[in-house]
């Protein structure tokens, strides 16, 4: 049988599994049955394949077929071929389905404790191939990186109205005073709002430092007396790795307490109802075409006992996409 290569006649994968599967079974009738298709579907996926590379790839015989010389250097240059084309395939399948890709989180507080890190580093031991970054930037920042689609959710102090958002009021964490172990405030294992009326209370520029700032002012504003309290256009790690030593003290949020300062000591601030409190919010765009974002939100309600709905979402769920 003289056969002549086509150059417009490309093969496809579908004619190498084919082929591969007849070498491994040996015969047209048990590769057929493995791959569960017609006999004389195979039989012409692999003539067809043979006359597009020009030469024979099997000896055929009432016994079956065995390769040829050129056969077997076929085959074994498409085992890789198929191999990769599954690996694809399965790739793409994930990362349809949120189960693979990439998740950019933003945020504008530390994640070195508190339900943020939590969530994160949960999500990441039921996905790990779900590649997270998470960009850290001033809530301008962050709300701009939203609207041009670079940033797929963003965690934020407090709630805030923007357009074309959806927010997801998530969690409250404690607020913490941060001071110097030769502060005799440190000897307090609870801190009031009225004890930082002669407090020299430092805070970042930077967010969440106009937040605190804000909440701090609230709270002792009705007192008559106003705190000492000076912005800095320092990092909040800076801020508090400056505290050993001295009189001055900051006000973090829990997800900072993680982090440990010489000389410097965590005491949690309570007001009149008991312990001082400061909401997240999570905000999104639903048209933002990203499967891992639409499986966190899920994740994140199952994990907090939230409804909230997920329009696209529900489609999925209810065809078994995710």
């Amino acid at each position: 049988m003289k056969l002549i290569a086509s150059d417009l006649m490309p093969f496809d994968i579908r004619q190498l599994r084919h082929a591969i599967a007849a070498a491994d079974h040996g015969s047209f009738y048990r590769a057929a049955r493995a791959l569960d298709v017609e006999q004389s579907t195979l039989s012409r996926s692999v003539q067809k394949l043979e006359r597009i590379v020009g030469t024979a790839i099997f000896e055929r015989s009432r016994a079956g077929v065995s390769m040829t010389t050129a056969g077997k250097a076929f085959i074994r240059g498409a085992r890789p071929m198929v191999a990769t084309a599954d690996n694809l395939m399965t790739i793409m399948r994930a990362v349809g389905q949120g189960r693979a890709g990439v998740l950019i989180f933003g945020h504008n507080s530390s994640v070195s404790a508190g339900n943020l890190r939590a969530t994160i580093m949960n999500w990441r031991d039921t996905y790990p191939d779900v590649e997270i970054e998470c960009v850290e930037a001033d809530r301008g920042a962050l709300l701009a990186g939203l609207d041009s689609g670079e940033i797929d959710i963003a965690f934020l102090l407090g709630e805030i109205r923007h357009a074309d958002l959806r927010i997801l009021p998530l969690w409250s964490e404690r607020i913490f005073l941060a001071l110097s172990t030769i502060n005799p405030l440190a000897k307090s294992e609870i801190i009031h709002w009225t004890d930082l009326r002669c407090q020299r209370v430092l805070l970042p520029v930077a967010d969440p430092g106009a937040e605190l700032r804000d909440m701090l002012l609230g709270r002792l504003g009705a007192l008559g007396r106003q705190p000492e309290i000076h912005m800095r256009r320092s990092s909040r790690e800076t801020l508090l790795s400056t505290l050993g030593g001295g009189l001055d003290v900051t006000i973090v949020c829990e997800g900072s307490i993680g982090a440990r300062y010489p000389e410097v000591v965590y005491r949690p601030i309570h007001g009149e109802q008991g312990q001082a409190l400061a909401g997240y919010s999570a905000y999104w765009r639903d048209e933002r075409d990203n499967a891992a974002l639409q499986r966190f939100l899920v994740f994140v309600g199952q994990r907090y006992a939230l409804s909230f709905d997920l329009p696209k979402l529900g489609k999925q769920l209810k065809s078994g996409g995710l």
